[in-house]
């Protein structure tokens, strides 16, 4: 078995392995990213055709590349974000692999450095940064036994509405997939049911800036973990149809039926909390809660941006809401698939090295693991709200390249 020396490991290619990339070559780092499959592999792979990002073009980028074919603010279709991360790579001269998985990695048996077993050989590093990203295992509860006749799969296999057998669809979660990815059935003429639990509810712009310069300007970007329960909120937001203020209340109108949380499975029934009502309302709250803080904002800054005093209007819940059905027999509906929008959770088993705490996250501050030489980039929460998106983790990058840089001179030195 062969054994290939670097200086610098970066284990994926999406935005953060590129962003990581650019951040040490600026430092004149050596270093070798490897990639499982190709560049930007997930949204290649693993989102839906019509998928568009949830932030506007100025903002979903990298400070050093715009996006040629979409106006700064329209939305990026998954295909062009691709050909984005690509062009990127070339312009940095990012120094890739692709199609190199690592099965295994250890702290090297001499005690320097890395040791990342791939199926052709050893790569010993002296630093790795694992920037596999915050989408690792799709993740959905053991609700619906998988012996029962209905097709089961989770929204990274989702794409399109033709890809699906004919007959009614659930979908489990209500974030931005669940929401658009439903949304998107029911434009096709299905019949579709759609499971939701609590949420934040943002407005897709207001007073003429979109919400994502809000959270901006009110430093909601910056916010740091305030509890482990804030770690995987769910937030409804869609960049779909030019971008929109995602309201259940808009699905239910369009013949879509609204269903609380998924709780059990019984004799071909799935049950629901009866919550929806409250989760809907906890949403139009948070909604809300944007627009005051907006409007504080625009007169504590005497900022001149246009009223909106009809953003305000909240129309009355539907009948699926105040009446909630709190079972649903599967057969009887017609439904013949189960879409679960719930998520993903962490899969670090190949990291043999004692770095992962009791839930199987990383142990780190800002990426900067407890492993000295060893960084995680691209999760949620990282450093803050923004690091799992595609500008935030370019700033993480920046800091991680920094204290490798450092931890070389203090090495040779």
């Amino acid at each position: 078995m062969t054994t290939e020396n670097v200086d610098t490991l970066i284990i994926g290619a999406g935005q953060a392995g590129v962003a990581m990339s650019e951040h040490l070559g600026k430092r004149g780092v050596p270093h070798l990213a490897v990639e499982r499959g190709n560049i930007a592999q997930r949204w290649r792979a693993e989102r839906w055709d019509s998928l568009v990002a949830n932030g506007p073009a100025w903002h979903d980028r990298f400070p050093n590349r715009t996006f040629d074919k979409t106006a700064p603010d329209g939305f990026v279709p998954r295909a062009q974000i691709v050909d984005y991360f690509e062009s990127y790579a070339t312009q940095i001269n990012m120094p890739i692999r692709c199609g190199v998985e690592i099965r295994h990695l250890r702290k090297a048996a001499d005690g320097i450095g890395f040791e990342a077993q791939t199926a052709d050989g050893i790569i010993r590093a002296q630093n790795v940064v694992v920037a596999t990203g915050p989408f690792q295992k799709p993740s959905f509860p053991d609700i619906i036994p998988a012996e029962f006749d209905v097709h089961q799969m989770h929204s990274n296999s989702y794409k399109n509405p033709q890809q699906i057998a004919d007959g009614g669809v659930l979908v489990i979660g209500a974030g931005s997939s669940g929401a658009q990815i439903a949304d998107e059935l029911r434009a096709s003429g299905r019949d579709v049911w759609l499971s939701v639990g609590p949420h934040d509810r943002p407005p897709r712009r207001y007073r003429g800036r979109d919400f994502v310069w809000w959270l901006g300007v009110l430093g909601l970007w910056d916010m740091k973990v305030p509890s482990p329960d804030t770690e995987h909120v769910t937030i409804a937001v869609s960049g779909a149809h030019g971008g929109h203020t995602v309201d259940f209340r808009d699905l239910a109108a369009s013949g879509m039926t609204l269903l609380g949380r998924t709780e059990s499975f019984e004799n071909g029934c799935l049950h629901f909390a009866q919550d929806l009502r409250k989760n809907i309302e906890g949403g139009d709250a948070n909604y809300l809660s944007m627009l005051d803080a907006a409007d504080a904002y625009v007169t504590a800054n005497g900022l001149d941006l246009p009223e909106e005093p009809e953003a305000r209007n909240i129309g009355a819940l539907p009948a699926c809401a105040t009446d909630p059905a709190l079972s649903l027999d599967l057969k009887a509906a017609g439904i013949k698939t189960v879409i679960w929008a719930t998520g993903y959770k962490f899969d670090f088993s190949w990291i043999d090295i004692d770095v992962l705490d009791a839930r199987g996250a990383p142990r780190h501050d800002r990426g900067v693991s407890v492993v000295p030489g060893l960084y995680f980039l691209g999760l949620a929460w990282l450093s803050r709200r923004a690091s799992p998106f595609i500008w935030g983790v370019w700033h993480d990058a920046d800091y991680l390249g920094e204290h490798i840089a450092d931890r070389r001179l203090a090495m040779a030195g």
